[in-house]
């Protein structure tokens, strides 16, 4: 039984990455989407399509060998519009490498959009 299905396809994305698959298949949902397309838009995966088994689905997603660590940031810390500075410490190893991905009221985001929108959100994942 799975509790937290974005911790799993993380998981499964970086242990791929490191043991130099091309290619993973991971549970889906609605969240696990819009993260798989910011980093998609941000060059850390390749294409990834959605597959129907009848039951909960399930996404195959193309690796580049780009994600050196990417992870779900568990609780679910609140940032306000000031604070990313202080995530950014915490999970990135640069302030100019990797990004934070975050649930806002606009939807999911990069730390970066949600810094230049001012607006704050619940920190989901970060990726480098």
């Amino acid at each position: 039984m799975r509790h937290d299905i974005l911790s799993d396809v993380l998981s499964i994305i970086k242990n791929g990455n490191k043991m130099g698959k091309k290619e993973v298949v991971t549970p889906s949902s609605s969240m696990v989407k819009e993260v798989l397309l910011i980093f998609q838009k941000h060059g850390y995966i390749g294409e990834f399509e959605l597959i129907d088994d009848n039951k909960g689905g399930k996404i195959r997603i193309e690796l580049n060998g780009k994600v050196n660590s990417c992870g779900s940031i568990r609780p679910r810390y609140s940032a306000t519009k000031d604070s990313y500075e202080k995530y950014e410490r915490r999970f990135l190893p640069s302030a100019t490498i990797g990004l934070l991905i975050v649930s806002t009221s606009s939807g999911v985001m990069t730390h970066n959009d949600a810094k230049k929108n001012n607006i704050g959100g619940k920190m989901l994942a970060f990726v480098y």
